[in-house]
């Protein structure tokens, strides 16, 4: 039987377990596919903590699949699926989960992976790239303004500087002195994270910045709110849409379609933005990866890798 990797209750990581499970049949609008990369973020860990998304009140049926976003090859399609067919290399957002060895996606949350991108680069676009491009786009900045980007050296982090990069803007990425390299790799003014960030903030950035995407929350983002110049927009892809708003920011807008799959891909193939994979991991060691990253030690992207 198929495995997968899931969370039988909400807790910590005794809650986890590499199971055998049913093969799922597509239904009308979807597509079985044989995952070949899963991403690994945040989201993962918060929500076997028992964090519920936004409108979210109902206790989930366990066990709950782990991953959120997947690249693999198609299986079998649903009833009115045109354009695509078994053998076909597609990345998207899972129906219930990636980290197996299929899944099931909506023809709506697909793209087909240009044939250049890795599918491990492909399996970390549909949140962690996406969500740094609806971020940075939501700012509105004009080229050649300066944004500021806290939590700069993870997975939605380096996406950012890179996009922001692409549109002309001068960045300042906050993270940890360990990540001082990566983040100036990619063109940013590194600040180191930690007591006395924003007063360093201030010192590179004398008038204060332009826009600011947060990716911390909590005091992170207070301190944040008051670097910004005069009409300067805040969005936060971490704090609650109340905490954004009494700020003077917004929670960022995420567009879920195929198109803005299509557009970061795009991004990956003609060598504008590297997704920073740093370590990938087997389907039997997932929950190795999902420490990495709740640790939050990782550098750039952390990766399950799943079959062929």
């Amino acid at each position: 039987m198929p495995k997968a990797y899931v969370f039988t209750r909400f807790g910590g990581p005794e809650t986890e377990a590499l199971v055998d499970v049913d093969r799922p049949r597509p239904g009308p609008g979807q597509l079985l596919i044989a995952v070949r990369a899963a991403g690994v973020n945040p989201v993962d860990f918060k929500l076997r903590d028992g964090y519920r998304r936004p409108g979210e009140s109902a206790t989930p049926d366990f066990p709950v699949f782990f991953g959120n976003e997947v690249a693999g090859v198609v299986e079998e399609s649903g009833d009115g699926v045109d354009g695509f067919v078994p053998g076909d290399e597609v990345f998207g957002r899972p129906v219930e989960g990636g980290w197996s060895e299929y899944a099931l996606l909506s023809v709506d949350l697909i793209a087909r992976k240009p044939a250049g991108v890795s599918f491990a680069d492909a399996a970390t676009l549909p949140v962690a790239v996406a969500t740094a491009y609806d971020g940075v786009r939501q700012l509105q900045a004009a080229a050649g303004a300066t944004v500021l980007i806290t939590g700069a050296g993870g997975g939605v982090g380096v996406a950012a500087l890179q996009i922001a990069r692409t549109l002309g803007l001068r960045t300042v990425g906050v993270a940890s002195e360990g990540k001082k390299d990566l983040v100036e790799s990619l063109g940013a003014v590194h600040v180191p994270s930690g007591p006395g960030w924003a007063e360093r903030v201030r010192a590179a950035v004398p008038g204060g910045v332009d826009g600011v995407y947060d990716l911390v929350g909590g005091e992170v983002l207070a301190e944040a709110a008051g670097l910004r110049a005069g009409g300067a927009r805040l969005v936060t892809a971490v704090a609650p849409p109340e905490e954004a708003e009494r700020l003077g920011g917004s929670r960022v807008a995420r567009v879920r379609d195929s198109a803005v799959l299509e557009a970061v891909a795009e991004l990956v193939a003609g060598g504008d933005l590297d997704p920073h994979v740093t370590r990938t991991f087997p389907l039997e060691r997932a929950g190795e990866a999902l420490r990495a990253v709740e640790e939050g030690h990782a550098r750039g992207k952390i990766v399950i890798e799943v079959g062929e």
